[in-house]
């Protein structure tokens, strides 16, 4: 059993932990460092030691440590965490179902009440991502809970326990049979080449699977695209497939060449026919300005946060110019795909980044379609921050 360690909650945050939050931050808390050692359960309490809820206390980039139950009663046990996961595998039985997708999310965070803790499937092959010590402590009943209600090929995980979220190297292979990789998965028939035994990413980010279909299937039919901070080129495969005239897939990192080579090929694309370049966005804005390269479709999902050696890109602060970047270059009725993943902002601030950027550019604009999570990264309310994910499809006018 765990150490279970009383906290207490300051009186103006009783009511948002009552109202169902899920995060345990340092700044609700009285005496955050009781707590001592990650993966201790925590009681929260009031000021007048009333039961709030219980969790586990673990440090990460978000906060201390995630509640798991309001049930005073309830133990954070093996029959818990494998109810738990056994309810998150059943609201994704469609996805299992699907003869043209077999990669997606069955355990998203705090949306199925396991925060710091993420499961995905591929094609019979399982992914942990471990977010703190504090879940990770945990590891043996969250294994042997898939272990139980699975049939798997292998499991695999990613430990990221760095508070920034960085990956730690390990040997990720945890049960099975080790996979000969890469491992070929299917995203709405389209496929892709994933490597669940490398670095921190695998090759594809199954929350961007609705938007990649919907270029393809109503928006790159005849179109010049360019797909910026492209990573391994999953955006480019499908405006592709999709019918595009070319693609240009830009991005800095010097291992997104070969990736992107890798899907174009598995997909029966002549890579030799689209453009990849191995080049800063930034540089690269610049670039087509010199030389008065204009596309029908700019793509832009940059990480929420970057650094190159010559500038530093944090999305809050600095997306309003990238899209005006990319309006240079963009013509007119053409569309810029703008998305991004950070939860410092919502919607609502991401739409007045864009219209902040076409003001200052002067051209007009109108937002076509909006998406966000797709159903197998489940939300909930109380925890907005979760929804992470703002994409806009925006038409520039003349």
């Amino acid at each position: 059993m765990k150490r279970e360690v009383t906290l207490k909650v300051k009186g103006k945050f009783v009511n948002k932990y009552k109202n169902g939050y899920p995060l345990i931050m340092k700044e609700a808390i009285i005496n955050i460092n009781d707590a001592s050692e990650e993966g201790n359960i925590v009681r929260l309490v009031d000021e007048m030691n009333h039961f709030i809820a219980k969790g586990y206390y673990g440090k990460q980039n978000k906060g201390y440590g995630w509640v798991l139950s309001r049930k005073e009663k309830e133990q954070i046990d093996q029959s818990f965490f494998t109810n738990k996961i056994k309810d998150a595998i059943k609201i994704r039985e469609p996805f299992f179902q699907s003869e043209d997708t077999n990669a997606f999310r069955i355990v998203n965070g705090e949306g199925d009440g396991l925060g710091g803790l993420t499961i995905e499937y591929f094609d019979g092959y399982y992914l942990i991502n471990w977010y703190s010590k504090g879940i990770y402590e945990f590891r043996d009943y969250i294994v042997n809970a898939l272990k139980e209600l699975t049939e798997f090929k292998a499991i695999y995980q990613k430990k990221r326990f760095d508070v920034s979220g960085k990956y730690i190297e390990d040997d990720d292979f945890v049960t099975g049979e080790r996979g000969a990789f890469p491992i070929i998965v299917k995203e709405n028939g389209v496929n892709f080449a994933v490597y669940l035994n490398e670095s921190a990413m695998v090759g594809v980010f199954l929350d961007q699977r609705d938007v990649r279909k919907r270029i393809r299937d109503a928006y790159a039919n005849g179109k010049n695209v360019l797909n910026t901070f492209s990573y391994t080129g999953a955006f480019s495969v499908f405006a592709a497939l999709g019918g595009a005239a070319k693609t240009t897939s830009v991005d800095l990192a010097n291992r997104s060449l070969s990736k992107t080579i890798e899907q174009f090929s598995l997909n029966g694309i002549d890579y030799e026919s689209q453009d990849i370049k191995v080049q800063d966005v930034f540089h690269y804005f610049k670039y087509a300005v010199k030389h008065q390269l204009k596309f029908d479709m700019v793509i832009l999902d940059p990480p929420s946060f970057a650094r190159s050696k010559k500038m530093v890109f944090s999305a809050e602060k600095d997306y309003k110019n990238l899209l005006m970047e990319a309006i240079a270059i963009t013509e007119d009725q053409g569309i810029i795909v703008a998305s991004t993943n950070s939860s410092a902002f919502n919607m609502s601030k991401f739409k007045s980044f864009i219209d902040q950027a076409f003001k200052e550019t002067n051209k007009s604009y109108k937002i076509i379609e909006e998406f966000s999570l797709p159903k197998d990264f489940k939300t909930i309310k109380e925890f907005p921050e979760g929804s992470y994910l703002k994409v806009v499809f925006i038409k520039k006018m003349q």
